[in-house]
């Protein structure tokens, strides 16, 4: 039989992430369960080397890495695009697509070029994310998320952050570029790992 998740009580939780956009989204989800939020890039600590074959593999470098070096429990996520037509790609390369400036308006044109390339039809997507919690000692859990929906071009609106602007979920029309930040908490990828995490980790009243 399994051990239950280790539970995290409220208190200090380092974001294990120096994208200020990621950073942000997951504080806007964590602030209800008493946590405040500390990102890695406010504590001066570098970003691993992401060597995973997998989100969460990568996920779990980089939130044991935060949390050995601050001494705190830390969360990371990994996340990534997937395009059917494209084979899963950019898929854990997802930001890596954007280039050392991360520049995702770069990025979105890659796909649209590598789409056209390939004279696909299909427009099929997945947003995956991966959240990894780990404490100092190695202890750590992983859940994974996704949403699913097809990438559209032009680009649209900008509000979120990475391919939003190119990504609309089954059932709706606006991409999350243009969507209202409490709108797409309630569906994205990242609230769908969100919820299994705190189901399973986040103490109870």
């Amino acid at each position: 039989m399994a051990d239950a998740p280790r539970k995290l009580p409220p208190g200090e939780l380092v974001i294990a992430s120096h994208n200020d956009g990621k950073v942000k989204e997951i504080n806007e989800l964590i602030s209800p369960y008493g946590l405040t939020a500390v990102s890695a890039k406010s504590l001066g600590l570098a970003d691993p080397e992401e060597t995973g074959e997998t989100f969460g593999e990568n996920a779990a470098i980089k939130a044991l890495a935060a949390a050995k070096a601050a001494g705190l429990p830390a969360l990371a996520d990994d996340s990534g695009l997937e395009v059917a037509a494209l084979g899963g790609a950019p898929g854990i390369y997802s930001a890596r697509w954007a280039g050392a400036r991360r520049d995702f308006a770069h990025a979105m044109k890659r796909v649209e070029q590598a789409l056209c390339d390939a004279g696909a039809k299909d427009f099929s997507a997945r947003f995956v994310c991966a959240l990894c919690l780990a404490w100092p000692d190695n202890h750590k859990e992983i859940f994974e998320g996704e949403i699913r929906g097809k990438v559209v071009f032009p680009p649209r609106g900008d509000k979120g952050f990475g391919y939003d602007p190119i990504f609309v979920a089954e059932g709706r029309r606006v991409t999350f570029g243009e969507m209202a930040p409490q709108e797409k908490h309630a569906i994205s990828h990242r609230a769908d790992a969100f919820r299994k995490l705190t189901k399973a980790c986040f103490a109870e009243d």
